[in-house]
């Protein structure tokens, strides 16, 4: 018994709103990067979920560089979220202004 591919889609479209919501509502500059990683995860599954429907092997190699560049994102965003949050106690999406220098 086999999951059919739609429901992954299906899946994949609600996780990509819900992180697409939380970005746009969320002032927490830590929750609004969960919430654009969990954006980029639902694109991943979707990748897989066409390269498995389609029997080629194109979208899993996508997902491998979508990978790359989260973790390359994470690093940078995390070192930018630590330099403001050793300033202040407090980081939201307002405070990014302190980065102008």
């Amino acid at each position: 018994m086999s999951v059919p591919g739609s429901w992954y889609l299906i899946l994949a479209a609600v996780l990509f709103g819900v992180g697409a919501f939380g970005l746009l509502v969320r002032r927490n500059i830590l929750i609004m990067f969960m919430c654009l990683e969990l954006m980029l995860n639902a694109v991943n599954l979707t990748l897989v979920t066409y390269s498995r429907m389609l029997n080629d092997i194109a979208g899993q190699v996508s997902v491998f560089f979508v990978l790359v560049v989260a973790a390359a994102e994470v690093v940078v965003g995390l070192g930018l979220i630590v330099a403001i949050f050793r300033g202040k106690r407090q980081v939201t999406a307002d405070d990014l202004h302190v980065l102008r220098g």
